[in-house]
């Protein structure tokens, strides 16, 4: 079975959760290559479409999959391949343009694939749509000696440290809500920005901080939730996306509202237990093979 995987490139590289289930796909015998979109709105998009045949012509795949609603409805334009479209959360969350986008790869799609509840249950098409969140790497994301872990990171053992979920300038990210959570706390808290880090690096920090904080307003099926489970990360996060199955029972994990107080008073018990969470207990159904084995079963269903 030959595919290729149609993605945005505009960022400098393939998102990383793209590019594992990708590689999770070939090991269970799934020939693979890219077409990535270089171009940025519709019009960048657009021209995309000539190349996109052309490479279509030249690999000759079976399917076609798409990541994203603007990438599913380019994708289906060629109308010679079929087309899965996977939705990730900022394509359908938000009304507007990239919503007007996503209805229309939907309907375009030959299967559809939603990786949160949410979304899936108001958009799905009668059997064409599958509820299958993104993977995480366990084997790049694991238990590291948080004492270990301060030493290669570089953080300072007895000062306090939260990793936020994003970059500080995302503003769906909300950053502005943790500032003002964490200033109901009496306590000098280092918050580090998640910008720059390579998975390593990311892994590291989730075992070296003190907690995971995010306070965005909306999400699909975040990945740093995840990759904080499988590392027994504390959490704090905003009741977005499929956070609330993720998390489950885990233990020193917290889901909040957008209050600040709520917020900071969940920090606060996280640091009075120190403890770490049991989250990569309910990690392993969301492990990349497993997660590979039902997006195969999608393809095999076309």
């Amino acid at each position: 079975m030959k595919i290729l995987i149609v993605c945005s490139l505009n960022s400098g590289f393939i998102s990383p959760f793209v590019e594992e289930q990708a590689e999770s796909l070939k090991r269970l015998g799934v020939v693979v290559d890219y077409y990535p979109i270089r171009g940025k709105g519709v019009w960048g998009y657009l021209k995309n479409l000539y190349p996109l045949k052309k490479k279509i012509n030249v690999y000759s795949p079976d399917l076609i999959h798409a990541h994203y609603g603007l990438t599913g409805l380019l994708a289906s334009l060629q109308m010679k391949i079929p087309v899965v479209t996977t939705f990730h959360g900022s394509d359908i969350n938000q009304k507007g343009i990239n919503l007007i986008f996503s209805f229309f790869a939907l309907a375009l799609s030959k299967k559809s694939i939603f990786v949160h509840s949410t979304k899936f249950n108001k958009l799905k098409k009668k059997q064409h749509s599958f509820l299958i969140p993104c993977g995480v790497d366990l084997t790049t994301f694991y238990t590291i000696d948080k004492g270990e872990a301060r030493m290669q990171s570089g953080l300072k053992r007895e000062e306090i440290y939260g990793l936020f979920s994003s970059n500080f300038s995302n503003k769906v990210k909300n950053y502005q809500l943790a500032k003002k959570a964490l200033k109901h706390l009496n306590k000098k808290i280092h918050l580090i920005e998640l910008v720059g880090y390579n998975r390593d690096e990311v892994n590291i920090l989730l075992n070296a901080v003190d907690f995971l904080l995010m306070t965005s307003i909306s999400e699909g099926s975040p990945q740093i939730i995840k990759e904080a489970m499988a590392c027994n990360c504390p959490i704090i996060t905003t009741d977005v996306g499929d956070v609330r199955k993720i998390i489950g029972p885990t233990k020193d994990c917290f889901i909040t509202s957008f209050d600040s107080n709520e917020i900071g008073d969940k920090i606060r018990i996280i640091l009075a237990s120190g403890l770490r969470s049991n989250g990569r207990l309910f990690m392993e159904s969301y492990g990349l093979d497993k997660i590979a084995m039902k997006v195969k079963d999608v393809y095999e269903s076309i």
